[in-house]
């Protein structure tokens, strides 16, 4: 076979017979080819390799140290003409001494029954602590849990030490709360290390909490009032139960939401305590301690709008069957049966644990309830919010202050009717009023906004008055919750007294540190407020 080349087509044509198709193909090995890298040869002959050190550094050591030492004193010395005549100018001559004290002894003595009799330095203490010149705000405290909740602060209350605050969850602003969960929490302010937004101790209460009151001398036991009318005792100490006492549901329970509560001696038992609580539902009662963590009504009062004394200064008044809400109570600190209640027909009233008339149409109670009504007083535009007995003024003229919704405080003496001094602090409501502990002439007042006119003109929640400055404004107003958020409590501590605790719709707890203006008495203080009541009575 061979190839013949087609000019045509330029291809080659195979010619004759075609070769078989083994003879075509074969297998064969051709040998390896090597090819040498001339970049790797060139670059590497064009490198060198250098090198540089820097010469040598000269060095040298030097010491130094003195050969001799030399020590000198100086002394003055002691003279024995010095000591003598030091001798000669310290003698006594004890003749002519006793002789000046017999010449002078009548009239120091009548000095001295002089000032003994004398009232010119009568209440004041000398206080050695540092001066404070303004109201500082020492601790803000919150529970974050209620204030998710929008839950608000309707309590506060310091306990026997003073050390610890504590402050009740729940909600003052209308609306059937009694089913919504809150809570009660404390904070120890001498704690090292104390977190403002995490409390010491929270306790969950299946219902609003409205008022809390520590304990007196144990420093662990609070009470609280529910809105559903429970009374509940807590034992702080206790992390896991801390429920002690409560009066449960009985027929004896409030029927209405518990506004005040409080601790009265037991004259039985000096070891125990009963427990006072006042509601809208026009009851007053008192309760002791039982087995078994239950608490029982040990005496009962009722305010009825029929047995409350008539006055032909006060017509306003619904006289009738009716029962009359009491909101607030205040103990005289010189009468252990007299006290003050602030109701909600805008009238406060002078009553006494001694009355002996019983109350009218209160059928169903395990004891009689009487009638402990004696005086109304000249009421005010709206309810009687708060009530506080003065701790200062002699028996004689029985001071206490009232606020409501009306915005205004009344000074009130038990002996008249009208009253002494009536404040408009503010267009909206006042919520609480408190005297000072340590002040006669102090008080403190929460509102929910502050006043402007054309007299004078303030802002803030928690304003403090001192009739020394002013009868007619404040010396200080604070503010202290955002916006027009009122502040619903405050309270005094009576053993760290520079310091007010006040809680607020926010869910808020502040704790205030008064200036020195405010927690150290003046001479004749007390004086001052009996010529004060005198002085406008007259």
């Amino acid at each position: 076979a061979r190839f013949h080349g087609n000019p045509r087509s330029g291809r080659w044509e195979l010619v004759g017979p075609r070769p078989p198709l083994a003879a075509m193909f074969a297998d064969g090995t051709a040998p390896g080819a090597d090819v040498q890298s001339l970049w790797r040869s060139a670059r590497s002959a064009r490198c060198e390799a250098k090198s540089c050190q820097t010469g040598r550094i000269s060095t040298a050591e030097t010491a130094v140290q003195s050969h001799t030492s030399r020590d000198a004193g100086v002394q003055t010395d002691q003279s024995k003409d010095a000591v003598q005549d030091f001798q000669q100018e310290v003698q006594v001559d004890y003749t002519s001494l006793l002789s000046f004290l017999q010449r002078v002894e009548d009239a120091v003595i009548k000095e001295l029954n002089k000032n003994w009799k004398s009232r010119a330095f009568d209440g004041f203490e000398v206080n050695w602590t540092d001066q404070n010149e303004t109201v500082l705000c020492l601790h803000t405290l919150s529970y974050p849990e209620a204030q998710d909740q929008n839950l608000q602060v309707t309590s506060v209350s310091w306990n026997a030490t003073g050390s610890v605050v504590a402050c009740s969850y729940g909600r003052l602003d209308g609306g059937d709360w009694s089913t919504e969960k809150s809570y009660v929490c404390t904070w120890n302010l001498d704690r090292r290390g104390l977190n403002p937004q995490r409390p010491d101790l929270v306790v969950d209460v299946p219902s609003s909490v409205m008022c809390l009151a520590f304990h007196p001398s144990q420093p662990s036991l609070i009470a609280g009032g529910l809105f559903g009318g429970e009374l509940v005792v807590w034992d702080t100490s206790r992390t896991e139960d801390p429920v002690i006492w409560r009066t449960g549901m009985t027929d004896d329970t409030h029927t209405d939401p518990v506004y005040q509560v409080n601790w009265l001696p037991d004259a039985k038992h000096r070891n125990r305590a009963r427990l006072l609580s006042v509601s809208t539902d026009g009851k007053i009662l008192v309760w002791r301690e039982e087995r078994d963590g239950w608490l029982a009504l040990a005496e009962g009062f009722a305010m009825v709008a029929q047995q409350i004394p008539r006055s032909t200064q006060l017509k306003k008044f619904a006289w009738g069957e009716a029962a009359v809400g009491v909101t607030s109570l205040s103990f005289s600190h010189f009468d252990p049966r007299v006290f003050v209640v602030g109701v909600e027909g805008g009238y406060s009233l002078k009553c006494s644990t001694a009355a002996e008339t019983l109350a009218l149409h209160r059928a169903g109670s395990s004891v009689p309830l009487r009638a402990p009504a004696e005086l109304a007083f000249s009421p005010h535009g709206g309810p009687v919010y708060s009530v506080s007995c003065s701790p200062f003024h002699r028996q004689v003229l029985n001071l206490f202050l009232s606020c409501g919704t009306d915005g205004q405080v009344h000074l009130h003496s038990m002996l008249q009717t009208q009253p002494l001094v009536s404040l408009q602090l503010s267009k909206k409501y006042l919520f609480c009023v408190r005297w000072s502990p340590v002040r006669p002439l102090v008080f403190a007042a929460a509102s929910g906004e502050g006043n402007c006119n054309k007299c004078f003109c303030f802002v803030g929640d928690v304003h403090l008055f001192d009739f020394g400055k002013s009868s007619q404004k404040p010396a200080v107003s604070i503010k202290q919750a955002a916006g027009e958020r009122p502040v619903y409590c405050l309270e005094f501590n009576i053993k760290q007294t520079r310091l007010l605790a006040a809680g607020d719709a926010t869910g808020t707890v502040k704790v205030w540190q008064l200036s020195s203006d405010f927690t150290e008495q003046g001479p004749r203080e007390m004086t001052r407020l009996e010529q004060l009541a005198s002085e406008i009575t007259d």
